[in-house]
């Protein structure tokens, strides 16, 4: 299969399901072999369901329909040494990494939620620490083989208004994660520019995938509708498609936004605009 990416390999988090699933998919349409990462478990302070094993496999059987190559790994993001370990061992079976696509998150915003401060630190480790570790377990080897490179961090519209803040640790942590995603996008872009290597950010609204849709969130909402008014969107659709947010992502890591580098790119229906 030839595409814009076509040669280039792409570490993906977040992948077994939702927008990571997505990416994954999208980037391999265009071309590129596919590390797909995710934790594929459940974290105590996260009440919806996250990815299963089988998730993942669905993932892998998907990218390979595009004929490409694709390797998994079970890993948190939390945890640098083993996603270290697991991106090492993707990158020595698929030869290179060219792409870094930090997409793994939670949104555990929840009335069954009683340590807000534990949900507060678990939100910024996986969402900020998660991004940090992600894309240092492989921006060494990018600049080592010389050809530069593109890194996108999933933000968040919550990354640019703090519209919404109830002052949980589920909220709280979120809106100061995808805050945070933003300044290690600027300061990373500014590092790699001299060596061709571009950073930016996309930050979606709501999304229409298994971390928005769920009983937990709906609960969340019903509970507080005036959360669920502030949360609307300008244009009229409730929620947009992860394929709207691989799109952007699949520009932004092509060579058709090769100059393109420190954006901060909402695709939000009208969200900020509101």
């Amino acid at each position: 299969m030839s595409g814009r990416l076509t040669g280039k390999v792409a570490l993906v988090t977040g992948a077994a399901r939702g927008q990571g699933r997505s990416h994954a998919l999208r980037l391999a349409q265009e071309g590129a072999d596919i590390i797909a990462v995710d934790i594929c478990d459940q974290i105590p302070s996260v009440f919806y369901p996250m990815a299963k094993p089988e998730d993942l496999a669905e993932t892998v059987a998907g990218v390979e329909r595009f004929d490409r190559r694709v390797f998994t790994a079970e890993a948190d993001v939390r945890d640098a040494d083993v996603l270290n370990a697991a991106v090492a061992e993707g990158i020595a079976a698929l030869g290179r990494v060219d792409i870094v696509v930090a997409n793994a998150g939670i949104a555990p915003q929840s009335v069954r939620d009683t340590n807000h401060a534990q949900t507060f630190v678990d939100t910024v480790a996986v969402n900020l620490t998660g991004v940090y570790n992600t894309v240092h377990a492989a921006v060494d080897v990018i600049i080592e083989q010389g050809d530069g490179g593109s890194i996108v961090l999933t933000s968040s519209t919550q990354g640019i208004s703090g519209r919404g803040g109830n002052g949980t640790g589920a909220q709280d942590g979120y809106t100061a994660s995808k805050h945070g995603v933003v300044g290690l996008m600027r300061t990373w872009a500014y590092w790699l520019a001299p060596k061709n290597i571009r950073v930016n950010t996309v930050h979606p609204t709501g999304v229409n995938t298994p971390m928005v849709h769920n009983e937990v969130v709906q609960e969340w909402l019903t509970a507080d509708p005036e959360a669920a008014g502030i949360l609307g969107n300008q244009m009229p659709v409730d929620v947009v498609e992860p394929g709207d947010i691989s799109a952007a992502i699949a520009w932004l890591v092509s060579d058709e936004a090769r100059y393109v580098t420190g954006v901060t790119l909402p695709v939000d229906a009208g969200f900020l605009i509101k």
